[in-house]
This record gives structure tokens, C-alpha cells and sequence, in this order.
């Protein structure tokens, strides 16, 4: 078989070019060459369809009523966490990207779900970052190289992506896990691993693998320095399912939610806890953020966030000191920098509450990194609570969005957050009066609406000089 021929193609202007060179002469942009492999045509795909659509004429047009797909079936992965996140389960012929910082988890996950997929067929697991022996010892420790658990999972230490595809074709596995992305290569190109040709042509094959045989095809992709997946964007566009491992290295509870999921929804999280045998599923997460909670301590709020159909509850911190010569600082760990300065600025003009001059530092709780606007009244609460020194009761919960007039906007899934906290044993919220009618009543819990931040302020220190006591977060 000849060997394919690679050109060396402008990713602005898509001129080709021979041999690779620092500026494309046709547009004149600077890196943006990246060798790409020639792929001839097929003239029978691409040929005009015949009388009567006649079959390998070419596709024939069907309306979108007489379109039919089945339910795809998916394959259980034996933990609960993540199917949740996949929309149920593994679907075949898939292809699933998971990214994460180094050393939070995906390796570990990824072995683990292997050893739930044996249940219905073998797994090769083609890795290019470790040999075969590491990925053993890593079986050990996870207790997973007893039973038909180590017999059905097949390790390959195998960086070439078309290596990989025949051994795959020839098994005929269930699941094809490859780890990792970066550190695959095709035979056709000259470039190095990790290249921006490399990782797309690497991808292709493996979606056309996935495809084409049926077989699910889970690859690991490492992170840049600001958080995002290496590689080119194409990478992300070919795969069906991208998902990520979030937390702290230093902490035990990890997130893994989907950024793109086209079997499933895009807002659901899982929840683990990284243990001495590898990643166990957390049981109630929506106690997990906030277990640890100094209940009385000035500066600390729990609010409530909704990731898709679940419930969180999770520690706000906040931390106002004097400032120092120079500019304020303004530091925040878990929530948007723009959106801390905005309550700041807030807070100063509609709620008397001025932090101009001040060192102010935010947190979530438990490494969490969230973007919902309903965390904006206790991030706020937690600022004037520390600034006076005043700490919020414990057994109080606070849920709205903050506007930039000083009032209070209702949040999505209110009742739901509200009866999440109920059950952890808050007795009282404070949330945005409804405009259109009555707050929800929840057993057991006093809701209190308010209409502006000033008045959530007042409602929310009110309690500032009863005795300290056990609130629902110990």
C-alpha cells in the first residue's frame, strides 16, 4: 500500500504547501502551516445519485417526519456518578474526550470504568504515557486484577493510532480507552506527538474507528495552563461527549461534569471523593461542600446552586481586610473576578456597605467552581458579614441574583434549592420576593423574601448577637 502524502495546510486561508515555513505566502499569516494528510476522494460517495435514489448512487433527500433513529442502548459503566453525566450510560460508537489537570483523577477513573465495562465484553486499554506495568500496579492498588476483571481488560503500551485501530478490529472489544491524545502518532506525518496534525489526524482515525466498527472510544486529553484542552478546537468538534475532572490536587472531592454531551444533557455533575482506592462516589453531595463549616464564623454563608437536576448546597466564604498601600486587592477561588467587583461596587452604593478601600478575597468551599448567579446574595452576605465582624446564623441559607440597582431577582429551581435545604435541617431563607406571587412554602422553614439587598442585609445580621450553637452543617 502506498504511503500517504502530506501537505502542509494554512489553517486561516487553506492554501497547501510542500514543506512547512514560518509565514503562509498566500495570506501572509504567521504559524499557521499545520501538516495534514491528502485524502483522495471517493468518487462512488460522491457520485450523483441515479433514477430512483438506486442504492451506492449517493444519499437521497428524506423528509424530516420520515426520518427514523432508535434509542441508542447504552452500556452501564458501573458507576452511578458517571452515567449520570454521560445521560446514562456509554453509548457504542461513541467517542468521549475526558480532560483534567495532571494527577486529579482521570486515569484512575477511566481504569475504573474499565473494570465495570468487562460486564459485557472485553476492553483494550492502549496507553502512550505509561507501560503496561504501571497500569498493573495502578489495577492493584484499585483491587481490580481479581476475576474476569483482569482477564477482560487487554493493555497495550502502543502509541501509533493505526496500530492501535487493527488490534482493536481484531479483538473487537466493547470499550477502547486511549490515554492519551497527545501522545499518539500517525505513521503519514512528520510531525512530533502532541502537534496540532498529529492530535487531529490521530482523532479522526479514532472517530472513523468508533464509526465505523461500533466500538466506544474514551480518550484522555490533557489541559493547558489556563484550564481548557490542548490541542486544536477541532478536537473537541469531532468527538460526541466532552467531559472534565475539576478540583483541587490537594483536596478529596473532585467534579466531572460535560461541556458538550450530544446523548445527554450538558448540566449534570458528579461528585467523588478521591480514597486510597481510587475514586468513590460520593453519597450525599449536596452536603459534601459544606460538612467542614465553621458555623459561627464572620464571612461564611451557604447558598444553594442547581447543576441540572441536583441540588448543591456550598459554603460562600468571604474575607474583607484593611488595605495596604496601593490598589485593593481582589482575589477570588471558585467565582468570576468581574462578578466579585460588581457586588463590591454594589454593596458601596445601594447597600451602604463600602469596600473601596479594602483587601477583599473570595471562596467556594470544597474547590468548586461554579458560575451560577443565585451564589450572588450569599457572596454578598459573607462580605458585609466579615467587614462588621458579624457572622450569619447558621441554620440560614440565602438564594437570589443581584442586580445592579441593588434588588433581587429570582433564580431558577428556587423550590427545589429550598426543600434541598430544608432537608439538611436549615430553618430559615432569605430570598428574592416574587413579583408575580407568593414564595414557596416549605415545611419546616421560614421564608423570609426580600426585595433589595439592603433589606437581606438587615434580615440576615439581625441574628448576629445570639449564642453561638450546632447548625445543620456540622
Amino acid at each position: 500500500m502506498a504511503r500517504q502524502q502530506s501537505r502542509y495546510v494554512c489553517q486561516a486561508c487553506g492554501a497547501e504547501h510542500l514543506r512547512w515555513e514560518g509565514q503562509c505566502r498566500t495570506c501572509g499569516a504567521w504559524n499557521t502551516l499545520v501538516e495534514t494528510l491528502v485524502r483522495e476522494p471517493d468518487r462512488k460517495r460522491n457520485a450523483p445519485a441515479g433514477p430512483g435514489g438506486r442504492p451506492g448512487a449517493g444519499p437521497v433527500p428524506q423528509s424530516l417526519a420520515g426520518l427514523r433513529e432508535s434509542e441508542p442502548v447504552r452500556a452501564p459503566t458501573g458507576i452511578s456518578e458517571l452515567d449520570r453525566v454521560l445521560g446514562g450510560g456509554l453509548v457504542p460508537g461513541s467517542v468521549v474526550l475526558l480532560g483534567g489537570e495532571p494527577g486529579i483523577g482521570k486515569s484512575t477513573l477511566l481504569l475504573q470504568a474499565a473494570a465495570g465495562l468487562t460486564a459485557g465484553g472485553d476492553v483494550l486499554y492502549a496507553t502512550g504515557e505509561e507501560s503496561a506495568g504501571q497500569i498493573r500496579l495502578r489495577a492493584g492498588r484499585l483491587g481490580l486484577l481479581d476475576g474476569t476483571t483482569g482477564e477482560r481488560i487487554r493493555v497495550v503500551a502502543e502509541n501509533e493510532v493505526g496500530r492501535i485501530a487493527s488490534l482493536a478490529r481484531e479483538g473487537r472489544p466493547r470499550v477502547l480507552v486511549v490515554d492519551s491524545i497527545q501522545t499518539m502518532t500517525v505513521d503519514e506525518l512528520e510531525g512530533p506527538a502532541g502537534s496540532v496534525g498529529q492530535v487531529r489526524e490521530s482523532a479522526l482515525r479514532l472517530m472513523e474507528l468508533a464509526k465505523g466498527d461500533g466500538i466506544a472510544v474514551i480518550v484522555v486529553g490533557h489541559v493547558t495552563k489556563d484550564g481548557t484542552l490542548a490541542g486544536p478546537k477541532t478536537l473537541e468538534h469531532l468527538v460526541d461527549t466532552v467531559l472534565s475532572l475539576e478540583g483541587e490536587r490537594t483536596a478529596t472531592l473532585r467534579l466531572l461534569r460535560a461541556t458538550k454531551n450530544r446523548f445527554g444533557s450538558t448540566e449534570e455533575i458528579g461528585v467523588f471523593e478521591m480514597a486510597e482506592r481510587g475514586l468513590s462516589e460520593v453519597a450525599d453531595p449536596a452536603r459534601a461542600f459544606i460538612a467542614g463549616a465553621n458555623e459561627h464564623a464572620p464571612g461564611s454563608v451557604v447558598g444553594a446552586t442547581l447543576e441540572g437536576t441536583r441540588p448543591l448546597l456550598v459554603e460562600v466564604q468571604g474575607l474583607v481586610a484593611p488595605g495596604s498601600y496601593g490598589s485593593p486587592r481582589r482575589t477570588a477561588s471558585g467565582v468570576d473576578t468581574n462578578r466579585l467587583a460588581l457586588l463590591i461596587a454594589v454593596l458601596g452604593r445601594r447597600a451602604g456597605v463600602g469596600l473601596g478601600s479594602h483587601d477583599v478575597y473570595a471562596n467556594l468551599a470544597g474547590g468548586l467552581d461554579l458560575a451560577d448567579p443565585g451564589l450572588d446574595l450569599p457572596l454578598a452576605l459573607a462580605l458585609a458579614s466579615s467587614l462588621r465582624d458579624k457572622p450569619v446564623a447558621a441554620d440560614l441559607i440565602a438564594i437570589g441574583e443581584v442586580g445592579l440597582l441593588g434588588e433581587l431577582r429570582p433564580v431558577p429551581g428556587l423550590e427545589r434549592r429550598l426543600r434541598e435545604a430544608a432537608r439538611l435541617g436549615f430553618v430559615t431563607a432569605i430570598v428574592p420576593r416574587s413579583r408575580h406571587g407568593s414564595a414557596p412554602e416549605i415545611d419546616g422553614m421560614k421564608i423570609v423574601a426580600v426585595s433589595n439587598l439592603r433589606e437581606a442585609l438587615g434580615d440576615a445580621l439581625r441574628a448576629a448577637t445570639e449564642p453561638p450553637g450546632r447548625g445543620p452543617r456540622g
